[in-house]
């Protein structure tokens, strides 16, 4: 029993729905840490065990609505505007300017944008080479959080999402709003396409069929079977050859996959190809 009277003695079962619907996996150390967490919301419940908040997420009509508030809960939301630009820089003054020149329809995906700052980072960048306005071209954001997605369809953000962005680009794509708070250009932010998936989901393959994804930060916190089960999704649906962005500190070295780690202009990048061999450019 912990202190404040709720039984813990399911952690490690809810611990496991967890990581089947979220792919958030929390090991046998980090238990009091997933308590932490979720204990606020289990008392404003009004339940007595982790038990009873394990049946109200996998039995109880209002289970949908009661996950929203978990994952908003466990979501990890740090990120910032020009965050591992290396890989952005590549993807707007190489990568894209190669797939219109030829004609073909650009997708990108940031797939866990948490408050947005990536996929307009992205936006803002192709702006900079002149591109962001073509046809053939989208940008989609994602998350699983609705609370992050809220501030995402804002726009409006604050000097700590600001503080990798060089002062000439906040200066030309930001609009003062209000003190110490900054608003996204509007022909910026509406060229970022917002909706709410999970990447444990089968909703993947809306968007997974993105020539580039971006899913940076985020395996860190997903176990191999749920990193392996994400990437199969998007092999499965994406043109040949994908580009699939991770974060610095992530790797596939551990998980099968027909991605190949490429060096494309200064940046690593996992490609996905039919044929084998590096991509041309």
């Amino acid at each position: 029993m912990r202190p404040g009277g709720i039984s813990i003695q399911a952690l490690p079962l809810l611990r496991d729905l967890i990581h089947e619907r979220a792919g958030i996996y929390f090991d046998d150390d980090q238990l009091e840490l997933l308590m932490d967490k979720i204990s606020q919301l289990v008392a404003e419940r009004g339940l007595d065990s982790i038990l009873d908040y394990y049946y109200l997420l996998k039995y109880d009509a209002d289970a949908d609505r009661e996950w929203k508030n978990l994952i908003d809960t466990l979501s990890v939301r740090e990120t910032f505007f020009w965050r591992e630009v290396d890989q952005i820089r590549t993807l707007a003054e190489v990568l894209v300017p190669k797939y219109l020149q030829e004609g073909v329809p650009v997708r990108i995906w940031s797939a866990a944008c948490a408050t947005g700052e990536e996929p307009l980072t992205i936006a803002i960048a192709l702006a900079e080479q002149g591109i962001l306005g073509s046809e053939k071209l989208e940008i989609h954001g994602s998350d699983v959080s609705q609370h992050a997605l809220n501030v995402a369809r804002q726009g409006v953000y604050r000097e700590r999402s600001m503080r990798n962005l060089p002062h000439a680009l906040r200066e030309k794509y930001f609009l003062p709003n209000g003190k110490d708070a900054w608003r996204v250009r509007p022909d910026i932010h509406q060229k970022v396409h917002w909706s709410s998936i999970n990447l444990m989901s089968p909703e993947t393959a809306c968007l997974a069929n993105s020539r580039f994804i971006f899913c940076r930060n985020v395996f860190i916190y997903f176990s191999q079977g749920a990193i392996r089960k994400a990437v199969k999704a998007f092999s499965d649906c994406m043109p040949h050859p994908g580009y699939l962005f991770l974060g610095a500190a992530e790797s596939l070295l551990r998980v099968a996959t027909n991605f190949e780690l490429q060096e494309i202009n200064g940046a690593f990048v996992y490609v996905s190809s039919v044929a084998s061999g590096k991509v041309e450019l």
